[in-house]
């Protein structure tokens, strides 16, 4: 990304100003809960500088919504708009976390940061600064030649410090860079990493205050150019395409940010920071008349960390929070029709701030759209002929980010019957090292030479909870092996057992497949027609959780990642799984703080904060690109409903009729069985 002045940026965001402008008319201006728009975000910027924040070398790491209290929101309150912009002097150093009324047109809060709980995130103009830099160290030029190449064959990759405590790196903005080697311009440079040496830089004084230069590895010579048609190879032409059309057109409706689609009705929104975030699920059941029911208030990834496991001299500190520390939200793709997204596609674009304080806008950022899912239910009753046959649908939002190497999409799913779920796609390129078994089993061998050092991906999912109302609470359910014994004479019987969660210090747990773990969210105060707790159930995939040692740095810097599970009262500050402040924080922050005053969360307005991903020992067929690999969690309705809510879904209509067959006998029906029932496409 080149660099413009800010003149030159002000004049290049004011085109996109415009292009929002006249596309937000359905925009909901009473919301207070809305994404920020470009007038929105030009205010925030002028308002600053009116206050004498704003100077020629400040830039702009997060502007985004200061959302208001829940209670408030709910209550239909009028609210100011409040705007949350945190700034950066380059110059100097000095960094501000400051509170915009766009209402009152008036700064109404600025804190200074001084580093002491961590520094503003890192800005692209930092990363852009770094080749120049080193290029001015001559003893970074000296290591470059010891491995014979020079500072114009290389690529850097400048990577968040973390906080080890170093006594030459306090009150420093720190970044660390490791290199990588381009054979030609084109050329993936992840296929050639310069190992074995590390520059420590400091950001404010423009210079390298360190030099790791451990050991002088080879560096591995085979390319990983997988866009290349000559490693791609003769292209697979037996795949046939794949048609998905919606002839009627979509089944959901857009005004504004608020979607409706079959039952459920929802807000779209996007932060810089967590990027896609949806409000206000809820759905609307027949069963009750058509009351819309509330679900989950405010629904996020909020932190995601990516954990290395290689010790080595050079590499010991790379953990990467990708939310916390380099704002991924901005690095949104443009989604684009039939390669990222297939069908009816609707799409929203996101508009944010850059790092000058002008809007900018990022087309297509979050896709929507739906999916045929297979069946739903079926049944051929034995007894009567029946047999009926209903599909599954499930409605799709999703976004991309690409976060240096790694790409990730998240997918929120809400189907037909109730089900909400989320789903992390992994994809790009692995991050490597030269491969050095000598030093431990740490990595894997991609390709002759290149090493692919162990990690985890775990992501931090913050569910604001709302289950037909703010009086939530927790059970643990575990299944239970009964004795044999008087009642259970063969054996057979098994039975679960359900625990309350009832304080902060109880809802902090694990997931354990051998009991089946389930946490059920319950209103403590409604029972359905069976009167039984209306419940939701998370459901774990049970992954390995922070793998590092209890007592590392990481451990402590992203506590949350010790557990799948946290229970806390709702509290309109407490946002972040690893705290508010993630660059260079020295630990302790976040979940693990939140958690410190043990509130009650029986009966109470609780949020639900999930760990899950991947645990990841990288295969050779991860390279040169790797296959998506996933990672999700399940919400399901548990009592929430009265009956299956999906009886009034409409048989599906395709060449052979309707996929039912009232009084035939099951022998007719298999028979006539028609195509596009149980199975979608074309019959042979």
């Amino acid at each position: 990304m080149t660099t413009k002045s800010a003149p030159e940026a002000r004049n290049l965001h004011q085109k996109a100003h415009e292009t929002v402008q006249a596309a937000s008319g359905e925009r909901a201006l009473g919301d207070p809960m809305r994404g920020l728009a470009a007038d929105e975000i030009i205010a925030t910027r002028e308002i600053l500088a009116s206050a004498g924040l704003v100077s020629g070398s400040t830039r702009f790491v997060y502007v985004g919504v200061d959302e208001p209290v829940k209670a408030a929101v709910l209550a239909g309150a009028e609210l100011p708009r409040v705007v949350r912009a945190i700034i950066l002097d380059q110059a100097s150093g000095a960094s501000h976390d400051a509170r915009v009324s766009l209402s009152a047109r008036e700064v109404v809060k600025v804190d200074e940061i001084d580093g002491s709980m961590g520094q503003a995130p890192i800005l692209d103009v930092e990363f852009e600064s770094i080749y120049d830099t080193l290029g001015k160290e001559a003893e970074w030029h000296a290591a470059l030649a010891k491995r014979g190449i020079t500072h114009e064959q290389v690529a850097l990759a400048p990577l968040s410090a973390g906080n080890y405590g170093f006594d030459d790196e306090r009150g420093r903005r720190v970044i660390r860079v490791l290199a990588f080697m381009r054979q030609f311009e084109a050329d993936h440079c992840w296929a050639h990493p310069v190992d074995g040496l590390c520059a420590y830089v400091d950001m404010i004084e423009g210079r390298m205050f360190k030099l790791v230069d451990d050991q002088v590895f080879d560096i591995p010579a085979e390319g990983g150019n997988f866009d290349d048609p000559e490693v791609q190879g003769a292209p697979l032409d037996t795949l046939k395409p794949i048609s998905i059309t919606q002839p009627e057109g979509p089944s959901y409706t857009v005004k504004g940010d608020e979607v409706s689609w079959a039952n459920w009705k929802f807000s779209i929104a996007f932060d810089a920071r967590e990027g896609l975030v949806l409000r206000r699920i809820r759905f609307t059941d027949a069963d009750q008349g058509g009351v819309e029911r509330d679900v989950i208030y405010r629904a996020s990834i909020a932190e995601m960390v990516v954990p290395y496991g290689d010790p080595s001299p050079s590499r010991f500190w790379q953990n990467y929070f990708d939310t916390g520390e380099y704002v991924y939200g901005r690095y949104a793709n443009s989604l684009t029709l039939g390669c990222d997204c297939l069908g009816e596609i609707r799409y929203f674009d996101a508009t944010l701030a850059d790092e000058f304080g002008n809007p900018r806008v990022i087309p297509n950022a979050i896709c929507m759209h739906e999916e045929d899912y297979g069946t739903l239910w079926k049944h051929t009753d034995i007894y009567t002929g029946s047999s009926e046959v209903r599909r599954q649908r499930r409605l799709v939002i999703s976004f991309f980010t690409t976060v240096g190497n790694y790409d990730y999409g998240f997918y929120w799913y809400l189907y037909l019957d109730g089900t909400i779920e989320c789903e992390a796609k992994l994809t790009g390129v692995l991050f490597t090292s030269a491969y050095n078994p000598d030093a431990g089993d740490y990595a894997s061998e991609v390709a002759p030479g290149l090493g692919a050092p162990y990690h985890q991906h775990l992501f931090g999912a913050r569910l604001d909870m709302m289950v037909d109302g703010v009086s939530n609470a927790v059970d643990e359910v575990d299944v239970v092996r009964m004795p044999m014994g008087e009642g259970n004479e063969y054996g057979n019987a098994f039975t679960k057992q359900r625990t309350r969660l009832r304080t902060e210090s109880e809802g902090v747990r694990d997931a354990d497949l051998t009991v089946g773990r389930a946490w059920h969210i319950v209103n403590t105060e409604k029972k359905n027609r069976l009167g039984q707790p209306v419940a939701y159930e998370l459901l774990a995939q049970g992954t390995p959780t922070l793998l590092a040692a209890p007592e590392s740095v990481i451990a402590q810097r992203a506590g949350f990642t010790r557990k799948h599970l946290w229970v806390t009262r709702y509290s309109p500050d407490e946002r972040y799984p690893a705290g508010d402040l993630v660059n260079q924080n020295p630990g302790g922050d976040g979940l693990p703080r939140y958690m410190e005053a043990d509130r009650v969360i029986d009966g109470e307005d609780i949020v639900i904060w999930h760990t899950f991903g991947p645990t990841h020992f990288p295969r050779v067929e991860d390279w040169p690109v790797m296959p998506v690999d996933y990672a999700k969690f399940t919400l399901k309705p548990y009592g929430f409903f009265g009956r299956n809510p999906t009886l009034n879904v409409p048989a599906s209509q395709d060449r052979g009729g309707a996929c039912h067959s009232g009084g035939q006998t099951a022998t007719e029906h298999h028979e006539t069985q028609t195509s596009g029932c149980a199975c979608e496409g074309h019959g042979h």
